[in-house]
């Protein structure tokens, strides 16, 4: 069987960090280059301990241009710089894990959600990955888009662990202050907000009310628990059927009679999705 020749650009983070745990293990893919001009040279056992044992792979300070897929696993606003100043083979994929292609028409940039436009996925040669709180929002919310059931403002509350904000130590990121501590940030103007009204609006373009969202900062170190509530007129049950349908074709979403926790999906590709309603409010966690 062929498998795709993958490389990693920017592999020492949280984030590249976790997509060599995925795709060491993934039977389609060769994790075949990590590039890095600070690491170059080193084991990626010795920037990331939990993989001793699994690669003997080093970092590397040269592109491979024999790649079929670089990830892109670089801060914001860099991404861009880096294909700027890189030119990769016009046969290279590129997916990006940063913000800087995400909105419409960047670049030629495709939107990364496959539980929203799988198949052109499938076609797409730039792909920019969603943000982690727009992919939660989005996974809860796609389903009442896509048979127009959105009708006023949207209510959102999410808790994000301490990971999304990445390896730069900073007041809100260290032990001592995230630990039994919570707080929000970005009220009402969160970066992401612009990726999920996007993605809604391209299923229902005729709704066109708020989401009024508050981001919180948890002390648990990864995953994130939302709380979506909005008026609905569909009845519980009928609204079930709308969600397992949706999401019958996309093996890591999942709708549970079960109230849901993070430490269901942590370390995993998972999403719960779990409803309840009361009154004319239809509840999502």
């Amino acid at each position: 069987m062929h498998k795709e020749k993958i490389g990693i650009v920017g592999a020492s983070g949280y984030t590249g960090g976790e997509l060599i745990r995925i795709l060491l293990r993934h039977p389609a893919v060769e994790l075949h280059s990590l590039y890095s001009r600070t690491h170059a040279g080193k084991l990626v056992s010795e920037i990331h301990a939990d993989l001793l044992g699994e690669s003997d792979l080093k970092f590397s300070s040269e592109l491979d241009n024999a790649i079929d897929v670089y990830f892109l696993c670089l801060g914001h606003g860099e991404a861009q710089k880096f294909l700027q100043s890189h030119a990769l083979p016009a046969r290279t994929k590129v997916i990006d894990l940063s913000q800087d292609f995400r909105g419409p028409n960047e670049h030629g940039f495709v939107y990364g959600l496959p539980e929203l436009q799988r198949e052109t996925l499938r076609r797409a040669t730039r792909i920019a990955n969603p943000g982690c709180f727009a992919t939660c929002i989005q996974l809860a919310l796609l389903p009442l888009a896509q048979h127009h059931k959105l009708r006023e403002e949207i209510h959102v509350s999410a808790v994000t662990g301490s990971t999304g904000a990445g390896q730069t130590l900073s007041e809100t990121t260290h032990f001592t202050w995230r630990n039994n501590n919570l707080s929000v940030y970005k009220a009402f103007e969160h970066q992401h907000l612009q990726e999920i009204l996007q993605s809604l609006r391209t299923l229902q373009p005729a709704w066109q009310a708020p989401i009024n969202f508050i981001p919180f900062r948890g002390g648990f170190t990864r995953g994130i628990l939302a709380s979506v509530y909005l008026n609905c007129d569909l009845a519980l049950e009928h609204a079930r059927e709308i969600y397992t349908s949706y999401y019958a074709a996309h093996p890591f979403t999942h709708v549970s009679d079960r109230n849901p926790d993070v430490k269901q999906v942590v370390n995993t590709n998972n999403c719960v999705l779990y409803l309840e309603k009361h009154g004319d409010k239809l509840l999502i966690l």
